[in-house]
């Protein structure tokens, strides 16, 4: 475990954030029979293969088609995942969809930002990516945003206790741990299962 993660763990292990205005990212159906929720952190090779790789399949077989729906759940492993977070969560909102966008974006250029030798050099990376992208906000006031930190923190605290998840990503169906080799083969074959 590294200091970021008992640094979080020892501040927040007590304590259960619930934020009514804060808009969780996802997609597809609410309403849908099957929920997928995924636990990732932004900087994780092994999450942005998921994205382009597994993700898309989903999204066109089961997303798309209202038969499941995919929460993204955050669980950073470095202090670069969590501002990275905080800037996709910060700017989502249930008209919009921006904090998909978002990720969407972090994910398939995920060399393009995070890169740099200091904490300051990630963020300035970060902010100079998604003005490229097209993103126009404050980006010091979603970094300094206390409700989406707290919100951030909840989800990686939750991941921990509930569903012992140590490594990202880890997907959760129907509140069950996936366990098996993370694959679209895999992961759909589960799925028929319950729908």
């Amino acid at each position: 475990m590294n200091k970021f993660s008992i640094i979080l763990i020892f501040f927040f292990s007590s304590i259960s954030f619930v934020n009514a205005e804060t808009i969780r990212i996802f997609a597809g159906n609410q309403d849908a029979k099957t929920t997928i929720i995924v636990y990732e952190s932004l900087t994780c090779s092994h999450c942005a293969n998921f994205h382009k790789e597994v993700y898309p399949l989903l999204k066109r077989e089961y997303i798309d088609t209202g038969l499941a729906k995919i929460e993204f759940r955050h669980f950073p492993l470095d202090v670069a995942a969590f501002n990275a977070s905080k800037v996709a969560q910060c700017k989502n909102n249930s008209s919009t969809k921006l904090g998909l966008k978002i990720l969407e974006a972090l994910y398939s250029n995920q060399q393009a930002w995070a890169k740099g030798s200091s904490v300051e050099q990630m963020n300035e990376n970060l902010e100079k990516f998604l003005k490229k992208e097209g993103f126009s906000f404050n980006f010091k006031e979603c970094l300094n945003n206390k409700e989406i930190e707290d919100f951030i923190l909840n989800d990686r605290i939750e991941g921990a206790k509930k569903f012992k998840i140590n490594a990202t990503p880890t997907i959760i169906i129907n509140n069950k741990k996936f366990e098996k080799s993370l694959d679209y083969k895999n992961l759909k074959k589960s799925l028929e299962k319950l729908i």
